[in-house]
């Protein structure tokens, strides 16, 4: 078999079925085989970035790991952005790149990059394969290392005249890597003794995150809420792990969290921090945060653990197995107190927005969105205000249903993401909740939504702005505008030039019918939500907490802060 044949037979030996791939002089061969491939279907982005944002959308959805694949060069550069997207948000990946001949690398060749060199921080690990014998057992390997202990992205370098030699390949091949074999099993003392603190706390919280719905523990976390009827706030990668109608639920919390979640959790005496890693969108001043709790800290990898915040009690292991064993010697409180105090500051400061008659308001669109989507639609969005809406407002019930590109906050990820996550489940509805901004960094992918016949539903929230950036602008410079006007762009037209059906609504009454219309269609759609910048707080993402401040800072909707509400000086 020549060794790009060994190459998609060994991908097929991982259960590969699809492929996000543009094709180069580097990777044309690996291309060739793929046409003969009747497993692994080839999906052509329009840009090697959606490729890798595609992949990443397929791997979040799915929880099996997206493959891309880029030639060398140019293509394999394009890459990168998707790359660190997984990585920052430990997303199983396997990126695959065309390498100029064995002969020539380090010699500047034609679309010659050092792509091991340029993605060295990027990756969880990487290969340069110059053995062909070494093709099954590299590809067996990188799939291991994507999936078990903390996901991430691994990259695999094929060289072009390793692709066209000729061999009789072992796929049984194995490397002994006896230098990577993560613990997932935890300290059976050190889940005693995070019972025991949780098990005496009046006043305890769970915050989680990405790792909840990376070991497929959603599930068993409901189960422990259940019997301890311990509340629950969640990081933006958390989203949908616990049903947001549900009493216990405080939502997300964070800069544009809920107030009453970042107030919540600033008063728990106790906090089960599973699957996250105290991120400054979530402590803000980290010096000033949950200052008087005791924290229990679960996650797979132990270089998260006391990297942040200083743990009483450091679990390192899977979350499914520490919940596993935790929720039959955690024992039941009454914690009718805490409920209380909890459910009198949701009242106090509820989610909630200000309408216009004028003009649309863009929360809305979300809550008519949310009413009206089936109920397992899958959500993906690019950075900015709206995504921040879509978190705030949007009612999240199940895991793998929000695609987000949370750490990295990567512009463009909606688009491609959204269409990853529609090959891999093509009966599901799929909407990307888009902003122009964002939306513009990847609107070539709706030629490959047309060719390919992906359905993804797109909504862009279209102000003419860089939201976010001009919100900053008008909160920290004076409303001094440094290049964040995009301008006019009727992105239905545009829809409808590739062949895409599409609408443009600006009036408030048009909502309703245009969302109705929009998920009643059968194929790609583009609805193009006009609406006017707005410096006020109702244009603004609020709450807001300011980068580096506390809770006490938060802005709230009158534009006071939380301090100026409460009379705290």
């Amino acid at each position: 078999m020549k060794g790009s044949d060994i190459i998609i037979k060994s991908l097929e030996n991982e259960g590969v079925d699809t492929i996000f791939g543009y094709p180069g002089g580097a990777s044309m061969e690996i291309h060739q085989a793929l046409t003969l491939s009747k497993k692994i279907r080839l999906v052509l982005p329009r840009h090697e970035q959606a490729g890798a944002f595609a992949a990443c959308g397929y791997a979040r959805a799915t929880g099996k790991p997206g493959v891309c694949l880029a030639t060398s060069g140019p293509g394999a550069t394009n890459l990168v952005t998707g790359i660190m997207d997984a990585k920052m948000d430990s997303i199983p990946l396997i990126a695959l790149t065309g390498q100029v001949p064995t002969a020539v690398i380090g010699m500047d060749a034609f679309q010659e990059t050092d792509i091991l060199g340029a993605t060295f921080p990027c990756v969880k690990h990487s290969y340069l394969v110059k053995d062909i014998d070494m093709i099954p057992a590299v590809i067996h390997e990188a799939f291991y290392i994507a999936t078990s202990g903390r996901p991430g992205p691994v990259l695999i370098d094929f060289p072009k005249d390793l692709q066209q030699k000729e061999r009789e390949p072992d796929f049984n091949k194995r490397i002994k890597r006896a230098g990577y074999n993560p613990n997932i099993i935890p300290s059976k003392n050190q889940i005693q003794k995070a019972a025991q603190l949780l098990s005496e706390a009046k006043r305890p919280l769970i915050y989680a995150g990405g790792g909840i719905i990376a070991s497929e523990a959603s599930e068993l976390l409901r189960k422990f809420i259940s019997k301890t009827k311990i509340p629950i706030t969640t990081t933006v990668m958390g989203l949908g792990i616990f049903p947001e109608e549900d009493p216990l639920s405080l939502r997300m919390l964070g800069m544009h969290g809920a107030v009453y979640a970042n107030i919540a959790i600033n008063h728990a005496d106790v906090i089960l921090a599973i699957g996250v890693r105290f991120d400054d969108r979530v402590t803000g001043k980290l010096s000033e945060f949950c200052k008087e709790a005791r924290f229990i800290h679960v996650d797979i990898d132990a270089g998260e653990i006391n990297k942040n915040i200083k743990v009483e009690v450091p679990i390192q292991g899977d979350a499914k197995e520490v919940l596993n064993q935790l929720i039959g010697l955690v024992k039941p409180s009454d914690l009718s107190d805490w409920h209380q105090k909890i459910e009198g500051w949701k009242k106090e400061f509820p989610h909630h927005y200000q309408l216009s008659e004028q003009s649309i308001t863009p929360q809305h669109v979300i809550v008519e969105l949310s009413k009206q989507a089936p109920s397992d639609s899958i959500i993906s969005v690019g950075v900015g205000q709206h995504q921040m809406w879509a978190a705030q407002f949007y009612g999240f019930k199940n895991p793998r249903s929000w695609l987000c590109s949370s750490g990295l906050g990567a512009m463009g990820f909606g688009l491609p993401a959204a269409m990853g996550a529609q090959v891999a489940y093509p009966n599901r509805t799929v909407i990307d909740i888009d902003g122009d901004g964002s939306f513009l960094m990847n609107i070539q992918e709706l030629q490959t939504l047309r060719q390919e016949k992906i359905p993804v539903k797109v909504v862009i929230l279209n102000n003419k702005y860089l939201g976010m950036v001009a919100q900053w602008e008008d909160r920290f410079y004076e409303s001094v505008r440094g290049h964040t006007y995009l301008g006019e762009a009727d992105f239905a037209s545009i829809a409808k030039a590739f062949g895409i059906e599409g609408a443009t609504i600006n009036k408030p009454a048009e909502v309703a019918p245009a969302l109705k219309e929009m998920l009643n269609s059968k194929g790609p759609y583009v609805l193009d939500v006009k609406y006017p910048y707005d410096d006020k707080s109702h244009g603004h993402v609020i709450p807001m907490i300011p980068s580096g401040r506390t809770y006490l800072d938060t802005i709230l909707l009158d534009g006071q802060t939380l301090k100026e509400h409460w009379g705290i000086k």
